[in-house]
């Protein structure tokens, strides 16, 4: 379903660590942390599922402090863990990128790039609306107030967005001719490369912006299996 061959990601994607074999109750979350695993315990979860898991290009291997603590606990308690990082970003109905579109009332048109997985999309808005009228539809379905840097005053139309720390993308954006680009994170550079390439910019939230895949792939394999599913939304500002 996710198709992680082909992809090439900073992280193994698929089971991360074995637990029990027969699983009756799923835990979806969007980063598997301490506080997620201890709910999934106080919920009797078989399996979590998760946006960010562990064992990411480059970090230290060693099992000491948060990650020994946080292995340990899965460990104990038998519990399968699966994540899946950018096949769930890109997937093309239950995806990241795919259900904020739905959720923001964005019409996909295809993806950023011309490649056969591309991570990120471009859109349009079913009415053209101000930057600052877009921003409050961001802020109403997401529960939170996104960071809005709104070049002049032209209106949304086209659209450009991917979840996450996607911030660089905004130069991608840029050149597809958008009105509007959407992301998770920000960074200092983002700012300057939307004012000056005229492109109104939205930081919605890293974790804001990843809710939405992770439970519609859980939902999709709770429902197709016959297995019990509760998301998990362990709340992060950034």
């Amino acid at each position: 379903m996710m198709k992680p061959e082909l992809f090439d990601d900073y992280c193994p994607n698929g089971l991360q660590v074995e637990g029990r074999s027969e699983i009756r109750k799923i835990v979806s979350g969007v980063t598997a942390s301490q506080a997620l695993i201890e709910a999934a315990i106080e919920m009797q979860a078989d399996l979590i599922l998760v946006h960010h898991g562990y064992f990411w290009r480059g970090e230290n291997p060693v099992l000491t402090g948060m990650k020994r603590r946080r292995l340990g606990l899965l460990i104990e308690h038998n519990i399968n863990l699966v994540a899946y990082h950018l096949p769930l970003d890109a997937h093309p109905e239950l995806g990241n990128n795919a259900q904020l579109a739905r959720l923001l009332g964005i019409n996909i048109e295809g993806g950023m790039d011309s490649s056969k997985n591309p991570v990120g999309n471009v859109g349009t808005l079913s009415t053209p609306m101000p930057a600052q009228e877009f921003a409050q539809v961001v802020a109403e379905k997401l529960g939170r107030v996104p960071l809005l840097e709104a070049v002049g005053d032209k209106p949304i139309s086209r659209i450009a967005w991917c979840t996450g720390a996607a911030q660089s993308y905004i130069d991608k954006a840029a050149r597809l001719g958008v009105d509007a680009y959407l992301s998770g994170e920000v960074s200092e550079p983002t700012i300057l490369s939307a004012r000056e390439q005229g492109v109104h910019y939205i930081a919605a939230g890293h974790h804001a912006t990843e809710r939405y895949g992770v439970q519609a792939l859980a939902q999709a394999l709770a429902e197709s299996l016959g297995l019990e599913h509760v998301f998990v939304d362990i709340d992060n500002p950034a």
